[in-house]
C-alpha cells in the first residue's frame, strides 16, 4: 500500500473512530418537540386528533388550498387526480385516486395533515383537515353531502378498494423470523 493511501485510511479511521459525541453535536429531543411530530395516524384511526369537518367547509379548504394544483374538481391539474377512477384497477389503463385505490380513509387525513398544502405542508388545522377529506370523500361519492367526519366517525368509513389489498404472506415469514 502507498504512504498516501495509508496516511488517508489512517485519517479516516480517526474520523469515524472520534465519534460525534466527541464534537457535542445534538442533544436529546425533549418530549415537546417529540410531539411535534408524532402525529402519524393508523389505518385503525389511533393518533387522530379531536376535531372535526364537514364536506361544505371542506369545499371551501379545498378551493383555497387544493384546487390549484388537483383541479377545481379534483379531476387533476398538474398534481394528481383525486377522484373517479373507480372500477379501472382491473384494466390496462388504471386510474389510481383516493376512490379507486387507498384503502383507508385515516390515511388520507394523515396524508394530508403531515404533507399538504404544497409548499406549506401542516399548514392547516385540524379542524380543516377533517373538513377538505370530508369534501374528498364527497366527490369520490364515499360519504354524503351532509356528512361530518371526526376522530370517532372516519376509521369507520369503508373504502372501495379497502379489500383491494392483501397481506403478502412472505413478508409475513420473512418479518416474523427477524423477531426471533
Amino acid at each position: 500500500m502507498s504512504w498516501p493511501k495509508a496516511l488517508s485510511l489512517g485519517a479516516l479511521a480517526l474520523v469515524f473512530a472520534t465519534g460525534a459525541s466527541a464534537y457535542d453535536f445534538g442533544r436529546p429531543a425533549t418530549q415537546a418537540e417529540i410531539k411535534l411530530w408524532d402525529i402519524d395516524v393508523s389505518p385503525d384511526g389511533t393518533g387522530l386528533p379531536e376535531g372535526r369537518g364537514d364536506v361544505a367547509r371542506g369545499r371551501d379548504v379545498y378551493n383555497d388550498n387544493c384546487a390549484a394544483c388537483h383541479g377545481d374538481k379534483g379531476q387533476g391539474g398538474f398534481a394528481d387526480r383525486l377522484q373517479g377512477g373507480q372500477g379501472s384497477l382491473a384494466s390496462d389503463h388504471p386510474v389510481k385516486t383516493v376512490g379507486s385505490f387507498w384503502p383507508y380513509a385515516t390515511t388520507l387525513f394523515d396524508y394530508v395533515r403531515r404533507a399538504m398544502p404544497y409548499p406549506e405542508p401542516q399548514s392547516l388545522s385540524d379542524d380543516d383537515t377533517y373538513a377538505v377529506v370530508a369534501y374528498i370523500l364527497n366527490m369520490n361519492g364515499i360519504i354524503p353531502a351532509n356528512a361530518t367526519i371526526d376522530r370517532s366517525t372516519l376509521p369507520s368509513v369503508k373504502m372501495p378498494n379497502r379489500d383491494g389489498f392483501v397481506p403478502d404472506e412472505e413478508f409475513r415469514v420473512i418479518h416474523n423470523s427477524r423477531q426471533k
